[in-house]
């Protein structure tokens, strides 16, 4: 490792699939890397580190964030591109990133979003927590969807999991934000559930202030014993619910699909309301018998369009 960071190298992988490895200090002093990825690894740079002034894209997964960091700024002036994939003590790592254009956030329930949402260059934000949110997880920041989208002006991918938008629903959802998301082109939201009044009523304001979408993507996960599917179909079905066009919106997938109440309610809702749609494509859950998932293509398939040249897609089942 001492050769490789005195030879001006740029692109650097390290992996250790055994046990936790403490990246050296000669690592920190790379100083021409463009690219960076650690797998499994201590990321606990010397006191004296103050950043990468090439880098451009970093990759951490099952990195823990040692004390050195304390919260110290890291400089990055050229990083487009951050993952962070299991990561914990991810509330030590700050950066100042600038001209960070893609960010994917998985699995790390600690980190501070709103201070790595900074760069007011970020086109693409990924934010899966794939647990539900950890109440009393202590120094963990609170905000709400209004706060983390000021900070957003370029967006035009955003994708979130049903437990990030539990997260923010510690705010109510309000009807109309401060300021349009005009610049998002594709929301895309995982592990989602109609059961759940909370994801529901995200969902429907990110639509409710998303002028310009054109693409929208969902992925379902099996209602559980605490889903109100009662709830949120009678939410779904009142008269001011769904006051809304979606003028842009051209290509829709809804994948897991389990034909609830609530689901075929906001299948309606978006052929009703999508004047422009051009696809629909659905793929019902493997566990679905067939009589099921007949059934529904023949609701949907009946349900009124806006746009005639909207095409459903009635794809496999996904296991």
């Amino acid at each position: 490792m001492l050769i490789v960071s005195r030879n001006n190298v740029r692109k650097l992988q390290i992996s250790n699939l055994n046990r936790i490895y403490a990246l050296p200090s000669c690592v920190f002093s790379c100083l021409e890397l463009r690219a960076f990825a650690i797998y499994n690894c201590i990321f606990n740079p010397p006191l004296e580190f103050q950043g990468f002034p090439n880098l451009e894209e970093l990759r951490f997964k099952k990195v823990h964030f040692g004390g050195n960091l304390g919260g110290a700024v890291i400089n990055l002036p050229r990083l487009k591109y951050l993952t962070l994939e299991t990561c914990d003590n991810v509330k030590s790592f700050n950066i100042k990133a600038i001209n960070l254009k893609a960010i994917s956030v998985i699995h790390c329930p600690d980190a501070m979003l709103l201070r790595l949402l900074q760069s007011e260059c970020l086109d693409m934000v990924y934010i899966c927590l794939l647990e539900p949110p950890i109440e009393d997880l202590q120094g963990v920041e609170r905000f709400d969807l209004i706060t983390m989208l000021s900070n957003l002006p370029k967006l035009s991918y955003f994708g979130i999991d049903g437990y990030f938008l539990k997260f923010l629903a510690t705010q109510k959802f309000p009807k109309r934000l401060p300021h349009a998301v005009k610049c998002l082109k594709e929301l895309g939201f995982q592990n989602f559930t109609f059961g759940d009044l909370d994801q529901v009523q995200g969902a429907l304001c990110m639509l409710r202030n998303s002028p310009n979408l054109k693409v929208l993507s969902m992925s379902y996960v099996p209602m559980g014993l605490d889903d109100d599917l009662e709830l949120t179909s009678n939410y779904l079905e009142s008269p001011d619910c769904l006051h809304m066009t979606l003028l842009k919106l051209q290509n829709v997938e809804l994948t897991s699909l389990e034909g609830s109440k609530p689901e075929l309610l906001f299948i309606k809702f978006l052929l009703n309301h999508a004047p422009h749609l051009e696809n629909m494509i659905i793929r019902p859950r493997a566990t679905a018998d067939a009589e099921k998932m007949l059934n529904i293509a023949k609701d949907v398939m009946m349900f009124p369009r806006a746009s005639r040249k909207a095409k459903m897609l009635y794809l496999d089942p996904v296991s």
